[in-house]
């Protein structure tokens, strides 16, 4: 599949780029040799008409990813997540896709519909509106329930995108293949890695089953949370195409004069974009990874709604307490503590110093705390903090990178609703509230609890295990026969053990 058959369609990729002004800054963004980049003008050129133009209005790398389709926008997408593959200011332009496509016909969205769900449309839907958005995936319809008269949004997957997908990806395999071999330069970049990461995540966003679980999941750890709202799942109208959530009504957050009309705080809107995102990630290390404006509705009770599921962020509890503490350290200033929590995450190499470490933080984060409000920057901070650990061999970590873009992000959004938010003091109280909850003596307890239980779990099996275990060192060390019973005596002392902490666990101690 990844063969030469793909080269045409790599020739009009290239073409494209060349024609729309993309390949120069793409060139830029990787670092490609004077060398290399006068080679790939003086190829592309005879090629210029074979690409597409795009639309003029946009910037060169998103105009020419719009106007090659639904896989390239996608993989734009994927890449304003990895500032790290193409530099912080293609990033920037990327998150700028509108990601707008002309949408298919209503009559071929409900024949998928039928044949996904296994029943007429008139059985289902009493009515169902022309698409009132299209994605590059998929596209949205509102309908109403034959059976509630609710009203609900019926996400489509387009016809024939699966295929589409397999066979552009085979020429983006193909193209980081070419990439590895003639343009050593750009290793470092880990193109066959980049290409693997996008094939999943736009896996995943195939089936719709997934998004919907992801949905539900997102609500049900949201469902106590005052001023954030989550649609709820369909699931008997949801299936591998076809995904089926509640109607909600909302203004876009990015409306400021809507919302100005309709007598909002923007301040406080601000802030609860930012404390909600924080606080999802933090407490639940599950976070929407994608919470930009187009995302994003305030209701009419003024809670924020949050759309568009398939791209969420998961950081286990270790990294969470890790990028708790990173956070905590800079509101206090007290950077040697930050760069201590580098070394004992295994972030930072050990044979690097700790205290040299300490003084570059120290001067990343002292000018940004000297600056008014208005100027001070999370996203500046992150970015800062990315060149500095790189600089001191700090190793790419894809769920970190997840989560700083997906943090400008919603900072973005919050200077958008209030220029004057103070991103450090909104963000205090919800990791001052993790740090007391996850790593104060509480926390210690309860990790000491959660391990207790994981112990008498195993109560049953610890016999066995430990026979097995000093069997084999009687067999290996020629332990002497009178020993033998030794095993089993452990074995059963281990279970009783086991089994008391079972009991005292289930009594809640």
């Amino acid at each position: 599949m990844r063969g030469v058959h793909n080269i045409w369609r790599l020739i009009r990729t290239g073409a494209t780029f060349e024609r729309t002004g993309a390949m120069r800054q793409v060139l830029e963004a990787v670092e490609a040799p004077r060398g290399v980049r006068i080679v790939a003008r003086v190829l592309g050129y005879p090629f210029k008409l074979l690409g597409y133009t795009g639309d003029p209005s946009m910037p060169p790398v998103p105009r020419a990813l719009t106007a090659l389709g639904p896989a390239y926008i996608k993989f734009g997408q994927i890449l304003s997540t990895r500032p790290d593959v193409v530099g912080s200011e293609l990033a920037q332009q990327l998150r700028v896709l509108q990601d707008k496509l002309p949408p298919f016909s209503v009559e071929i969205a409900k024949k998928t519909i039928e044949a996904e769900l296994e029943r007429p449309i008139g059985d289902m839907f009493s009515e169902f509106s022309e698409p009132i958005a299209a994605a590059s995936l998929a596209q949205v319809h509102k309908a109403r329930l034959d059976a509630t008269g609710e009203w609900v949004a019926v996400k489509v997957l387009r016809p024939g995108i699966e295929r589409s997908f397999i066979r552009d990806v085979d020429a983006f395999y193909l193209a980081a293949n070419m990439v590895e071999i003639f343009a050593p330069f750009a290793r470092r970049l880990r193109p066959m890695d980049v290409i693997r990461h996008f094939e999943g995540v736009v896996r995943g966003e195939l089936d719709l089953r997934l998004e919907s679980a992801s949905a539900s999941e997102f609500a049900a750890n949201t469902e106590k949370d005052d001023g954030f709202h989550v649609p709820n799942v369909r699931w008997s109208y949801s299936a591998k195409r076809v995904m089926t959530l509640d109607w909600v009504e909302g203004i876009p957050l990015g409306d400021n004069d809507a919302l100005d009309h309709a007598g909002f705080d923007r301040e406080r809107l601000g802030e609860k974009v930012l404390q909600s995102f924080l606080t999802h990630a933090l407490r639940d290390g599950y976070f929407h990874a994608d919470m930009h404006q187009g995302n994003l509705r305030v209701g009419t009770a003024g809670e924020v709604i949050a759309l568009d599921f398939g791209i969420m962020g998961y950081i286990d509890e270790y990294t969470r307490r890790v990028y708790a503490e990173i956070l905590f350290g800079f509101i206090r200033r007290d950077y040697h503590r930050v760069a201590q929590v580098h070394f004992e995450a295994g972030y930072v190499p050990a044979t690097q110093d700790v205290e040299e470490f300490a003084r570059a933080l120290r001067a990343v984060g002292e000018p940004i705390f000297g600056m008014d409000a208005t100027q001070i920057s999370m996203g500046r901070l992150l970015n800062h903090l990315f060149e500095v650990t790189e600089r001191f061999g700090m190793e790419t970590r894809t769920e970190l990178i997840l989560l700083q873009r997906t943090m400008v992000v919603v900072e973005g959004v919050a200077r958008s609703l209030d220029p004057r938010i103070n991103i450090w003091q909104v963000a205090k109280p919800v990791v001052e509230g993790y740090i007391r909850d996850s790593i104060g003596p509480l926390a210690v307890l309860n990790d000491l609890k959660n391990t207790l239980a994981v112990v008498a779990r195993f109560g049953p099996r610890l016999p066995g295990i430990v026979e097995q275990a000093l069997m084999k060192q009687a067999t290996a060390g020629g332990a002497p026969e009178k020993k033998s019973k030794r095993p089993l005596f452990f074995g059963a002392l281990l279970a009783i053990i086991g089994a008391g902490l079972g009991a005292a666990i289930a009594l809640n101690f």
